[in-house]
C-alpha cells in the first residue's frame, strides 16, 4: 500500500477517535431525582407580633396603622402583644390612643396606650404630679416659642408696696426647670417642629407643693412669665423654689386682700 494512501488513513482513524470522544463528552448526563421530603422548616423560629404600620401622634387612635409582622422567637419581649397570645389583638386595639408618640416598624405595647375609661392627661402624669394650668400670653411666654415637653422657669411680677415706701416692681423666680405638658389643649409640636402656637393657657407638671406655690402666685402677681430653659439645662435637678409662700420658714410672704374695691398686701407667717 503507498505510503500516502496509510497517512491518510491514519488521519482518518485519529479524526474519528476524536469525533467519537468529543461526542461522549457532550452526552448530558442523566437527571438527578429530586425527592420531595415537604416544607422545610425556617432555620430561626418565628413568631407574629403586632407592630405599627405607620406613625401615631400622641394622643391619636392606632385606628389601622398596626399589623402583624413575623419577628425571630428569641427576640421577642415578654410586653410585645404576639398572635399566639392576643389573636384578636388587631380588631380590639385600633381604637386605642397612644400615651406617646409612635413609629412605624415599633411593636405596640400596652404601657405606652391609654386604658379605657381613662383621660388622656391624668394618663400621661407620672405619679405623685400634679397637672396645673396657668394663663400665658405672647409676652409671657417667650414670644410664642414654648411648646409642649419644652422646661421652663416661671417668674413672678409685682408692683412694690407704695405703702410702706416700695417703688417699681419686684420679680423672683418662683419655680424652677417645670415641664410644660400642653398649650391650651395642643399636647405636643406639630409633626415638624417648627410651627409655633401662641396659646393662652399653659399646663405645668408641678409637684404638689409647687400647684400650692403658682396657685399662690397667681392671686398675688401682677403677671407670671414662662422662661424658656436650654435644654442642656434641663438636666438641673434640686432647684430652688418659692415654698416660703405656702410654708414658714423664716421667710416673709404676702397675701393680697381685696376689701371694698381696695386692694392691699399684707405679710404672711405660718
Amino acid at each position: 500500500m503507498p505510503a500516502s494512501r496509510l497517512i491518510i488513513l491514519s488521519v482518518a482513524v485519529a479524526a474519528a477517535g476524536g469525533a467519537g470522544y468529543v461526542a461522549k463528552n457532550m452526552v448530558a448526563p442523566p437527571p438527578q431525582v429530586v425527592v420531595d421530603s415537604g416544607p422545610q422548616a425556617p432555620a430561626v423560629s418565628l413568631q407574629d407580633v403586632l407592630v405599627l404600620s405607620g406613625d401615631v401622634a400622641m394622643g391619636n387612635a392606632l385606628e389601622n396603622n398596626i399589623a402583624w409582622q413575623s419577628w425571630p422567637a428569641d427576640g421577642i419581649n415578654a410586653n410585645f402583644i404576639t398572635k399566639a397570645t392576643a389573636p384578636d389583638a388587631l380588631e380590639k386595639l385600633k381604637g386605642s390612643i397612644a400615651r406617646v408618640a409612635m413609629y412605624a416598624g415599633e411593636p405596640v405595647r400596652r404601657s405606652k396606650l391609654i386604658g379605657e375609661g381613662q383621660s388622656f392627661m391624668s394618663s400621661i402624669l407620672p405619679s405623685g404630679m400634679r397637672a396645673v394650668a396657668t394663663t400665658i400670653s405672647a409676652d409671657t411666654s417667650a414670644g410664642g416659642f414654648i411648646l409642649p415637653n419644652d422646661f421652663v422657669d416661671v417668674i413672678m411680677t409685682r408692683r412694690a408696696d407704695a405703702s410702706t415706701g416700695g417703688a417699681g416692681f419686684n420679680t423672683e423666680t418662683i419655680l424652677k426647670n417645670i415641664r410644660v405638658l400642653a398649650i391650651d389643649q395642643t399636647i405636643q409640636e406639630d409633626e415638624e417642629g417648627k410651627k409655633t402656637r401662641v396659646g393662652q393657657t399653659a399646663t405645668l407638671e408641678l409637684t404638689p407643693k409647687q400647684a400650692e406655690i403658682i396657685t399662690v402666685a397667681q392671686q398675688m402677681a401682677d403677671r407670671l412669665t414662662l422662661a424658656l430653659r436650654a435644654i442642656a439645662d434641663t438636666q438641673e435637678k434640686n432647684v430652688d423654689e418659692a415654698d416660703y409662700l405656702v410654708s414658714g420658714n423664716g421667710r416673709r410672704g404676702t397675701v393680697r386682700l381685696i376689701k371694698s374695691g381696695e386692694v392691699s398686701e399684707v405679710g404672711a407667717r405660718k
